[in-house]
């Protein structure tokens, strides 16, 4: 908007419960619906040691991106934090992995409500939904934390319901808990793999720093309160599943919480379960848009990305042309390509954003809040080790992305240096 400065800074309007509720609803999303069923073939009865697994690696992570937002409250999230701590390339590199696999993320994920509004035109509604919640984001951070409460509230409410029937009923039976002989050490570290993205949303809150009133005191609270209550509500669905289905039927489900109530004998619930599957992915996508925007808006704010991105809402407060772009972007994927089956190198991306947050707050001196050392070391193996149990195909599309990204920046940076 013409006369509007370029640079000025968004609106902190979101408290402890605020910032939260954003954390649950990035991570409370349509991942649990889905992810069961894949992480169960692949670790067998250690179902519940890949997802503690996954939740040591997510605690790290989120302590390492705690302590980095409270030092760095700017929008960014682990570009700035790796900018500022590692380098201008290794902040870049992080950035590009998250706007370029999240954006794949975001118009897959739109898809996925497509498929459970209306799978005949499951194009055209996920459309509709990206600009729905571009417009929502436009609109404020009041907004968008409106409409992620009562996300979350209803998706709260089906998992309660989900656990509730599949524990109450006489299919469950504790014995099919127990962990056999089929474990093995690479297939726990594979279903972690799979389980760990249930968690990554904790960065939503981190990405957000700069709308965070007081981000010192109420970033460090709010990432591991809604790690903590997203680990409990994954664990006890988790249980509930493997109670009901067992091993053998979980790993066959196709939609594994429907399969839960329709053998606990409430079929009534299955549209129910459904309906929260889409509401869960509504809630994905919102949480998306607003973290990719976010860093669209700081890497632009460095010139990475066209610098027309930086500008600051003067009413709203937000990143409007940076959502706009976003939006425009994934709209457009969603409503011509099904990217579903093809952005496995967002998961390896994603796994790299989160090893250079560790790196990153490795770095951090005792009075800048670093935390135990073993945190970040903990945090950058693992993701580094889940990086690599994932399919190799991943691992190579991943890597190719990155090597793209590197190789623009290389030019880029070639480019300013030439007189």
């Amino acid at each position: 908007m013409a006369g509007t400065p370029i640079h000025s800074a968004l609106e902190r309007r979101l408290g402890l419960t605020d910032a939260v509720v954003i954390g649950l609803g990035a991570m409370i999303g349509a991942g649990i619906f889905a992810a069961l069923a894949p992480a169960v073939r692949a670790a067998g009865s250690g179902l519940l040691l890949g997802l503690a697994l996954a939740a040591v690696v997510a605690y790290c992570n989120a302590t390492s991106s705690a302590r980095l937002a409270a030092r760095y409250p700017a929008s960014g999230g682990t570009y700035l934090y790796g900018r500022e701590r590692l380098g201008d390339f290794w902040g870049y590199l992080a950035g590009w992995a998250f706007v370029v696999g999240k954006t794949a993320s975001c118009a897959a994920m739109a898809l996925t409500v497509g498929s459970y509004v209306w799978p005949g035109q499951a194009h055209a509604v996920a459309m509709v939904a990206v600009v729905a919640l571009t417009a929502v984001d436009y609109a404020g951070m009041r907004k968008s934390a409106g409409l992620t409460r009562v996300i979350v509230a209803v998706v709260l409410a089906v998992l309660a319901a989900v656990v509730a029937g599949g524990l109450g009923s006489g299919e469950a039976d504790a014995a099919r808990l127990a962990i056999g002989g089929d474990v093995t050490f690479g297939g726990v570290l594979r279903a972690a793999g799979l389980l760990f993205f249930a968690f990554a949303g904790y960065a939503r809150i981190a990405t957000l720093g700069e709308e965070v009133r007081d981000p010192a005191r109420i970033i460090p609270r709010a990432i591991p309160l809604a790690l903590g209550i997203t680990l409990a509500v994954y664990a006890a669905v988790a249980i509930a599943a493997l109670a009901v289905l067992g091993g053998t039927g979980l790993s066959e489900a196709t939609a594994p919480l429907a399969d839960v109530v329709r053998a606990a004998g409430l079929p009534g619930l299955v549209p129910v379960v459904r309906a929260g599957a889409a509401v869960a992915a509504l809630g994905s996508l919102l949480a998306l848009i607003l973290g990719v925007s976010r860093t669209t808006l700081a890497m632009a704010r460095d010139r990475h990305l066209p610098h027309v991105l930086a500008a600051v809402h003067p009413r709203f407060k937000v990143p409007h042309r940076a959502e706009l772009a976003v939006g425009v972007v994934v709209a457009v994927l969603a409503a011509t390509v099904d990217v579903r089956g093809a952005i496995g190198f967002s998961s390896f991306g994603v796994l790299v954003y989160y090893a250079v947050a560790n790196a990153s707050a490795w770095t951090l001196t005792p009075d800048e809040g670093r935390p135990p050392r073993i945190v970040p070391a903990l945090g950058l193996a693992g993701c580094l080790a889940l990086a690599f149990a994932l399919p190799v195909s991943s691992v190579i599309s991943g890597a190719a992305v990155l090597a793209v990204g590197a190789a623009v920046y290389g030019v880029r940076r070639t480019v300013v240096a030439r007189p």
